[in-house]
């Protein structure tokens, strides 16, 4: 459960910034998303691999 302490006079809308960046840290939603469907685990390694080779040619491209 999220708890937000709200302080003396403190506008409810800043609470509730804080509120649905905390929640969105928390990951909840994603991972509803995530098990609507399934994906096979071959399908995720695959994914997974593809983005570390992305990321890889970027810093490399940024180094030289």
């Amino acid at each position: 459960m999220i708890i937000i302490p709200i302080k003396e006079g403190e506008n409810i809308d800043r609470a509730l910034k804080r509120f649905k960046r905390k929640f969105e840290k928390t990951g909840a939603m994603r991972e509803l998303r995530a098990r609507q469907r399934f994906t096979k685990p071959s399908v995720i390694n695959r994914e997974e691999k593809l983005k570390a080779i992305y990321v890889q040619q970027l810093r490399q491209a940024e180094q030289g």
